[in-house]
């Protein structure tokens, strides 16, 4: 998914009525968003910070210095390693770090959903939605987030729900 989609629908979720113009830069497609009112803003995670306060909805960004730092520590990520993968490899590579680091968390930054859970949910959606049943449950706490944050009202809007559950055709007879 393009990074303006995924800015239009922070948006949405946010509650802030469509209208922003947004653009894509350079070799990569960075985005950029023209301000009404001041000079563009460029990168995933500068603009969505942006939003987040433009909403007046800071406690996504975190509510202490150490969860605010984790915050940008998990932008970092998505923009570092989830929209800089390239092959299978980094993304089993990828999920499997996501895996470790959630196996005794609910959301990455504390104890609420931030501005981090939304935006890694909407990269890696494109992954998930390709998963087999089997590599879904080797990526038990992967799994288990991202259908947390799937649920989450006016967070998946028109993406593809992702199934975790695997359905018996047939029950057993005994």
């Amino acid at each position: 998914m393009a990074a303006a989609a995924e800015l239009r629908l922070l948006e949405k979720s946010l509650g802030l009525k469509p209208g922003n113009k947004y653009s894509a830069q350079g070799e990569r497609q960075i985005p950029v968003l023209q301000t009404n009112n001041g000079p563009s803003l460029m990168g995933l995670s500068t603009i969505a910070t942006h939003l987040v306060k433009q909403a007046s909805k800071e406690h996504l960004l975190g509510s202490t210095a150490e969860e605010k730092a984790m915050v940008q520590q998990w932008l970092e990520f998505r923009v570092t390693r989830v929209d800089g993968h390239s092959s299978k490899e980094d993304t089993q590579t990828l999920l499997k770090d996501l895996n470790s680091y959630l196996e005794d968390k609910v959301y990455l930054a504390g104890h609420n959903i931030t501005l981090a859970d939304i935006l890694l949910y909407y990269g890696l959606h494109r992954f998930i939605v390709d998963l087999t049943v089997q590599e879904k449950e080797k990526y038990l706490n992967v799994s288990r987030w991202f259908c947390h944050i799937q649920h989450y009202p006016d967070i998946r809007q028109h993406l593809s729900s992702v199934v975790f559950i695997k359905n018996r055709l047939y029950a057993n007879s005994h």
